[in-house]
């Protein structure tokens, strides 16, 4: 049986994203953020009854903190994809009674005392000598804290279909203009598309501008059935489809086309089960942890021909007022990365807040449909 409208966001919380939050907790944040979502949907701790969280932090102690009994608990092991996953899963659980309201939360503080190669290594997933990615490819010098692998993807699709510099840049320069607008960003400074590739390589061709920069913050949603989200205060975000295939490798190397990512998969089996095509989509929150993971999935989705990605964004204004707005608070790449799937987190967010007409200057003005990835 479908999912199809059956499940709804009521509510949602956000963090502010720092670089550091000082001396509090991971554990800290989430209840925070936690107490404000369930707050924000007009709903007592005493209604949830279903949590998830990421694996790294333990769902007893934060149903302790929070002082919340569930009957349902599940932790997210997909990185990136995590707040994509939670969400799904959650609606998964209100759909078949498992659970009538869900609490969603992602998040991390990051510690001061983290290195760049600790921070690297998180968002690879690196691990002791038995981790695949740690015995099998970072001795080769093909992952330095995913920097190495993205440059060489954007190599790649550079060499195979002829996406400029400048295309990549303006999809930074885009998501910068929206992140100007957003109060819980990190970046406050417009840049430019000349700013971009005059930024120094990380790994060429892959830019500084282009990457996003590990840091500290949380978020978290409420997920409930479409009957009872009617009679809470805010209005319902319907999850209308989802699609979640997914790769069959870590490490690039065993990847087929490294230009090609698993949404080419996933955005046709959402669109199907939410009976709308790709140009029905209004707007779109893609995972950006670089410009050129964003753009890929972007062109997988359907948004434009395989390869005609950087063509798009030289002709298309994705920014909260243009003709096809995209990552609306500024994405990762501007808004921030925090760890513990928080980043890609905040698409949902942003998604949600959008629909529920409440982004405030950056609100879109067709803001009814959107498609979200992890």
């Amino acid at each position: 049986m479908s999912i199809r409208g059956r499940a709804a966001i009521v509510g949602f919380s956000e963090l502010p994203t720092l670089r550091q939050y000082g001396e509090r907790s991971t554990t800290g944040l989430l209840a925070e953020v936690a107490r404000d979502a369930i707050r924000d949907a007009g709903l007592r701790k005493e209604d949830i009854d279903g949590v998830i969280n990421r694996e790294d932090v333990n769902s007893l102690d934060l149903c302790e903190a929070l002082g919340i009994k569930p009957r349902y608990t599940s932790s997210m092991t997909t990185h990136g994809a995590s707040g994509a996953a939670s969400v799904l899963t959650a609606a998964m659980a209100v759909s078949s009674g498992v659970a009538s309201n869900v609490l969603c939360m992602l998040g991390q503080s990051r510690p001061a005392s983290a290195t760049r190669l600790e921070a690297g290594a998180g968002a690879r997933g690196g691990g002791g000598p038995a981790n695949i990615l740690t015995e099998w490819e970072a001795p080769f010098g093909t992952v330095i804290a995913a920097n190495g692998g993205y440059g060489m993807i954007k190599a790649r699709h550079m060499h195979e279909f002829g996406t400029t510099q400048e295309q990549f840049a303006k999809c930074a320069v885009d998501q910068r203009f929206n992140a100007l607008k957003n109060e819980n960003g990190l970046w406050k400074d417009p840049i430019t598309i000349d700013d971009v590739i005059n930024s120094r390589f990380v790994n060429d061709p892959l830019h500084l501008l282009e990457c996003v920069m590990p840091c500290s913050g949380a978020n978290a949603v409420i997920v409930t059935s479409a009957e009872r989200a009617k009679a809470l205060p805010n209005p319902p975000v319907y999850i209308l489809g989802v699609g979640g295939p997914a790769t069959s490798h870590s490490v690039v190397w065993q990847n087929e086309s490294i230009t090609t990512t698993p949404v080419v998969q996933s955005a046709p089996v959402a669109l199907q089960m939410a009976e709308y095509s790709i140009r029905d989509i209004e707007f779109a929150q893609f995972y950006d942890c670089y410009t050129i993971l964003a753009m890929m999935c972007l062109e997988d989705a359907g948004i434009c021909a395989k390869g005609e990605i950087g063509p798009f964004y030289e002709s298309t204004d994705t920014t909260y007022g243009g003709e096809f707005p995209i990552n609306t608070d500024g994405g990762q790449i501007s808004a921030g990365q925090p760890g513990g799937g928080a980043g890609g987190f905040r698409h949902v967010v942003e998604g949600a807040r959008q629909i529920m007409r409440r982004a405030g200057e950056r609100q879109v003005e067709k803001g009814d449909l959107c498609l979200v990835n992890g």
